[in-house]
């Protein structure tokens, strides 16, 4: 009876939500984007996505058919295929997809033991491998709609606003920015969308300030360092994407207070770095994946000490 026991920090947590009602609430959420690429980017975008879609759902059926379960679907699987798919240029081949999602169920999540065991959030790995495998089919974008034109032109490219920015020193315009008239991913171009649908996920209280907020105010305070402009750098390319629906994934991210918000500071140092001092314009996918890694780290750095806890003799 004088034995004393400790209770560790968190995950000891119970919520009335489930991971299907968590990954329903995501998909609501990334409607707006994902309207707003098919606006911009037309059939090419839908090919994509539903692409990108089905061959999750199959590989994921496939993966529980040869472990023997016949559990229903979580959820994550749509989840996956529709960020993965949202992070593609409406360009890419009809089988970048499937290799894509392959990557992110099979080799990301499942051999991991499935979902809540990966370590690395699954759409950023399959993109950094597409990135790495097929550079050039990864790095071609549409020219999107605009006001002078019926329909996108498909026969058209233009390079995204980061690419403008690090080739030519050229400034995309910030209504072209916000509303999404521009080169890019299908859902990364609308910074509005993005917004709706990250306020989408306050509301219902999934994801909160402490990962997002830190990374984008990190890149902009950088941004102002380095003599560029911070509000082009928040809303070019995938920060707005990736700070609300890729760094606040549950699974790959820190639980405790602190080490969430050290978590998108670091997002936010290794995009702006990679950003004007990397070979690549881009770097919210790496900087996500290398921020992953740190997580277990991070969580043992944080942890909450017990009261009368010892460290090297001395009270804590």
């Amino acid at each position: 009876m004088g034995e004393r026991f400790y209770v560790s920090a968190p995950p000891h947590i119970r919520s009335k939500y489930d991971a299907r009602y968590i990954m329903h609430q995501v998909t609501i959420a990334l409607i707006p984007p994902t309207i707003a690429g098919i606006i911009f980017f037309g059939g090419r975008a839908i090919l994509i996505l539903l692409i990108s879609i089905a061959s999750s759902v199959l590989w994921q059926r496939l993966v529980l058919y040869i472990k023997g379960e016949r559990r229903p679907l979580d959820g994550s699987e749509l989840v996956t295929g529709l960020l993965l798919g949202l992070n593609l240029s409406p360009l890419v081949p009809w089988w970048i997809p499937i290799i894509g999602t392959f990557v992110a169920i099979v080799l990301a999540k499942e051999l991991f033991g499935g979902l809540g065991f990966n370590i690395f959030n699954p759409a950023l790995i399959a993109r950094a491998f597409l990135v790495v495998s097929w550079p050039m089919e990864m790095t071609t974008w549409m020219f999107p709609y605009s006001a002078t034109q019926a329909t996108p032109l498909s026969g058209i490219t233009q390079a995204t606003p980061l690419t403008l920015l690090k080739l030519q020193h050229t400034y995309t315009p910030y209504i072209n920015l916000f509303l999404g008239n521009r080169g890019g991913c299908i859902g990364e171009t609308s910074v509005l969308a993005l917004l709706i649908g990250a306020g989408y996920l306050f509301y219902k209280g999934i994801i909160d300030w402490k990962i997002p907020i830190p990374y984008i105010f990190t890149v902009g305070i950088l941004a102002l360092i380095f003599r560029q402009d911070p509000l082009f750098h928040i809303m070019a390319g995938g920060l707005i994407l990736g700070a609300f629906f890729m760094a606040t994934d549950y699974t790959t991210t820190p639980i405790t207070k602190p080490a969430r918000v050290i978590f998108g500071i670091g997002c936010g140092i290794i995009t702006i770095l990679i950003r004007l001092f990397g070979g690549y314009p881009e770097g919210v996918s790496f900087s996500i994946l290398f921020m992953n890694a740190m997580t277990p780290l991070l969580d043992r750095w944080t942890i909450p000490k017990p009261f009368g806890y010892k460290t090297l003799g001395r009270n804590v």
